[in-house]
């Protein structure tokens, strides 16, 4: 079934919305990765997330509170989220902060093979091929391609599919929860207890900065991820990813200013790629199809 125009595009500007604020939150990840351990932020960052879910869902309640419905679905959209965040983690730690963005926009092509089991949405061909136009983009940022396959490589395609799972399993259960909030809160709940758990045996003190950087990524990470929610009830999954690519400008800009890295004009050519890609399947969900033939019903 197509999305409504009026919800297409506001599925698409909170993705865009998304991107800005996700990229904000991975540029404190990378100034954090260096210096302390996954554990520390998440714990720290989880915790704040689900407190933000509860005083939200408090002074706005929703028909079932934060309860779920999809239990064993919300379970597994928790865990993958978990496996995405320490992954996406050590991959900034690894990797250089662009080279990251090839496994993430790896993200549409493997939310495109999730969809027609999980969600049974039927991909077709003209979005292949679009989904494959935004690919190329994203490997024309990097003509040079990787040098070597190393593990780091291996930590950001972990990140690449558990994200793209966890996305695709938040559209499935957003199917059935009236309450969006819930959505965030599980998986950072989850996210707290299981970090708490292996924060004694890696935890630095923090200076008063560092803390307030901690805070700062708790509180983009809450409006990222809620917003995201809500754009996958209104997107397929497969037309929400690759606008998030559109995260490539943030990083560009976030790599100029705080990590001293200049890009070079093949990555603006990769990134127009990238977002007309991004554009056409946004384009796809407003185009008429031909639909079938009347049936007569036989008579009575």
């Amino acid at each position: 079934m197509k999305a409504a125009p009026i919800a297409v595009v506001t599925g698409a500007t909170l993705v865009m919305v998304y991107t800005a604020l996700i990229s904000s939150a991975d540029g404190i990840t990378k100034l954090l990765a260096g210096g302390y351990a996954a554990p520390q932020l998440y714990a720290v960052s989880g915790g704040l997330v689900a407190l933000f879910c509860v005083l939200a869902n408090r002074a706005k309640p929703a028909p079932g509170g934060l309860g779920t419905t999809r239990p064993y679905a919300m379970a597994l959209r928790s865990v993958a989220t978990v496996i995405a965040g320490v992954s996406f983690f050590y991959a900034f730690r690894l990797l250089p902060f662009a080279e990251v963005f090839i496994f993430i926009g790896l993200m549409p092509l493997v939310a495109g093979l999730m969809s027609g089991p999980i969600l049974q949405e039927r991909v077709a061909l003209r979005v292949w091929i679009a989904l494959g136009a935004g690919f190329i983009g994203v490997l024309c940022l990097f003509p040079e391609g990787l040098h070597a396959v190393t593990f780091g490589h291996a930590v950001a395609l972990l990140a690449c599919v558990s994200g793209t799972f966890s996305m695709v399993m938040a559209r499935y259960v957003g199917r059935y929860e009236r309450n969006s909030l819930a959505l965030v809160f599980y998986p950072n709940l989850l996210n707290m207890f299981v970090m708490a758990a292996v924060l004694p045996f890696v935890f630095k003190p923090m200076p008063l900065t560092d803390l307030g950087l901690a805070v700062a990524y708790a509180a983009l990470l809450f409006g990222a991820r809620w917003l995201l929610v809500v754009a996958l009830r209104l997107l397929p999954a497969y037309t929400a990813t690759p606008l998030m690519n559109l995260q490539f400008v943030w990083m560009v800009l976030i790599g100029v200013v705080f990590f001293g890295e200049v890009p070079g004009s093949h990555i603006y050519l990769g990134a127009l790629i990238v977002v007309g890609s991004g554009l056409y399947l946004v384009y796809d969900q407003f185009a008429p199809r031909r639909q079938p033939e009347a049936v007569m019903p036989p008579a009575e």
